[in-house]
């Protein structure tokens, strides 16, 4: 079964997701399709270390390699929202990065 993929968007119209997949460069590009892809192919059944629960109703996909990604995701209605990415470079996740993400989750209606 597909699960569906969305990515979310703010209220200016862009797809912060997105936009940021685009300025990266083609390798973690490459990895950054394939991880979406497994999302979509294996939805509920994807387990670590390709994904973390990080708080209730929030995940990260986990993006490993020479650069790491996160991206930060929540599931409503069946549906996988991608919320927020950002390049991990230290062990800890930013709260910034968190916030933005938990702030996003809470303008899905």
């Amino acid at each position: 079964m597909a699960w569906k993929v969305k990515f979310f968007q703010i209220t200016r119209g862009n797809y912060p997701v997105q936009d940021f997949m685009i300025e990266q460069n083609k390798p973690t590009y490459a990895k950054l399709i394939g991880a979406i892809e497994l999302l979509e192919t294996d939805g509920p059944y994807l387990k670590p270390p390709y994904i973390k629960k990080v708080k209730n109703k929030l995940y990260e996909l986990r993006i490993s390699g020479k650069v790491a990604v996160r991206i930060f995701y929540t599931i409503k209605n069946g549906e996988y929202y991608l919320l927020h990415a950002f390049k991990k470079k230290s062990q800890k996740t930013p709260a910034k990065e968190l916030k933005t993400a938990l702030d996003r989750m809470g303008e899905l209606v």
